[in-house]
């Protein structure tokens, strides 16, 4: 969840990071016309102030529900990872919203969503918040494009609300083989100290080590992390003694496995799936990618960024929207 590679709070913790995965590897994976040439990193119009302005919440049993709506038509749900919300998703939604009604909602636990202090924040909870969400904006059936915990989220979804999904587009993410993932344990071990909002909160006063550590661990070129940007993720997460409790609890609800025995479904699943992978991510391997590609029977295969990372969908949001548009055949 950096999906969390929280790991990478330290520099010290940056030097012990293995695994990473070359160009090489991915091109030993998948076909070698998946591949594709590292593309220009793109700078979304929508800025921190903007993407506030537009924040709406809905009043669901879970809570108060954050979101940011776009566009017209049919719907498309966006749903992001941790310790992000739905800004990471920004650029995307700027030029997806002429085809789509963009609908970017922060998880519980996450971002600006708020629940009560007995809200359960597990892949399940997440996933009824999402369905009932949906049916107060009216919305029958979504186009979902996923990240990291999100990813999980998403699959969950596809097993159990077929009917409600036109197409995934999976980013790097969890798998049931791989969930949580190794290198999250060292994030879920600080929240069960009680230390993970602290070490976070120093990204405010200290924009250099958020982007030395959290920043360059999940992005290409971490100065995406601007002062705005990084007030965006981490000021809600730390704002209050609940909050800080929840952000903990997000993580502490990343095991059990959220997708054990769900495997089974996916392999009857008729949903068209593309799956659009950061061949540069510590946390989620080419391996991960590959077992997507082979669960969905509709996969429509990978296609590699090979220097993308964890967040590469934040600095590439051109890849996201056309390969979004391919799929939704628009």
């Amino acid at each position: 969840m950096k999906r969390r590679l929280f790991l990478q709070l330290s520099p010290t913790a940056i030097v012990t990071m293995v695994g990473i995965v070359d160009n090489l590897s991915a091109a030993m994976l998948i076909p070698a016309q998946a591949l594709s040439k590292e593309p220009d990193i793109q700078k979304p119009a929508t800025d921190a102030a903007a993407f506030h302005a537009m924040r709406r919440f809905a009043s669901l049993p879970s809570g108060k529900i954050a979101y940011v709506e776009r566009g017209r038509g049919d719907a498309a749900l966006f749903l992001h990872g941790a310790p992000l919300n739905g800004f990471q998703w920004r650029g995307a939604i700027d030029l997806l919203s002429p085809y789509r009604r963009c609908i970017a909602p922060d998880f519980m636990g996450l971002g600006y969503t708020q629940v009560p202090a007995q809200q359960s924040l597990t892949a399940d909870a997440q996933l009824d918040m999402l369905i009932s969400l949906l049916n107060n904006l009216k919305i029958v059936a979504v186009d979902i494009i996923a990240s990291d915990s999100g990813g999980a989220v998403a699959q969950l979804f596809a097993a159990r609300y077929p009917e409600r999904v036109r197409s995934m587009l999976l980013t790097n993410c969890d798998v049931e083989p791989d969930s949580p993932p190794a290198g999250v344990q060292a994030a879920i071990k600080m929240a069960q100290a009680g230390t993970l909002a602290d070490e976070t909160a120093k990204w405010l006063s200290d924009n250099a080590l958020a982007r030395a550590t959290f920043g360059s661990a999940v992005f290409h070129n971490a100065a995406i992390l601007s002062a705005d940007n990084i007030a965006c993720y981490v000021t809600p997460l730390v704002s209050s003694a609940l909050r800080r409790q929840q952000y903990h609890d997000f993580h502490l609800a990343l095991e059990p496995n959220p997708l054990a025995g769900i495997e089974a479904t996916l392999k009857q699943s008729n949903i068209p799936v593309r799956i659009v992978w950061g061949g540069s991510d510590t946390l989620f391997s080419m391996a991960d990618a590959q077992y997507l590609d082979q669960l969905f029977p509709q996969s429509r295969g990978i296609r590699v960024i090979p220097e993308g990372k964890l967040f590469f969908q934040e600095e590439y949001p051109d890849v996201i929207a056309e390969e979004a548009r391919s799929l939704w055949g628009v």
